[in-house]
């Protein structure tokens, strides 16, 4: 009975904790400025208990990051079209990229953190790898792809972080263009009918 109540306790807390983090992330101006000490006040916890559950602060962005991402990663794995396995390649490569896209777009200041957390390289991240393989795979079954692996990292980087909040924040392009303007990129890239002289 005691075992199952810290188990229910210890769930409570990673929760509130996550959306601590969630809430810290979204409202700052900056990732850099959100710390541990800010997400275990506002999450009620000890700092210890953050450490302890998630290892450091790049432990913590990416569990978030993995919670918000999964149903996405879900759709793209089992889902119906236009996102999941049975569409056809060249819609899929749209869809995802597009989703990628809206996805950053919506978590703009969580995305940034993730790619600027740790000192590894952002390429080598699981998710980043898990995006890759997906698109590249799904490039592969295009002809008029020279090479999947190239384009899909070269699609990928499209949607980075840093650029989507240059883009979004100093910039200010609305969403809709951006997504229109990565559309328009992704049918050059896949060199469907659709014009290459402009």
């Amino acid at each position: 009975m005691t075992q199952r109540k810290e188990r229910a306790d210890a769930l409570r807390n990673r929760e509130a904790v996550l959306t601590a983090a969630d809430d810290l992330f979204a409202s700052s101006q900056s990732p850099r400025s959100v710390s541990m000490d800010d997400v275990a006040a506002a999450a009620g916890v000890g700092k210890g208990t953050l450490f302890r559950r998630f290892g450091d602060r790049t432990g913590l962005i990416q569990a978030l990051y993995e919670a918000r991402t999964q149903p996405l990663r879900d759709a793209v794995d089992s889902g119906p079209p236009p996102l999941g396995p049975s569409t056809p390649p060249h819609d899929r490569v749209r869809a995802l990229l597009d989703a990628v896209l809206r996805f950053k777009l919506d978590n703009r200041h969580l995305a940034l953190a993730l790619e600027e957390a740790g000192s590894g390289s952002p390429y080598q991240a699981e998710h980043y790898t898990w995006w890759h393989r997906t698109l590249r795979d799904t490039l592969r079954q295009i002809p008029s792809v020279p090479s999947g692996d190239f384009a899909a990292h070269a699609l990928l980087a499209a949607t980075r972080a840093d650029l989507v909040e240059h883009l979004a924040g100093q910039a200010h392009m609305t969403a809709e263009r951006m997504r229109s303007e990565l559309a328009a990129y992704v049918s050059k890239v896949l060199a469907d009918g659709k014009g290459s002289d402009d």
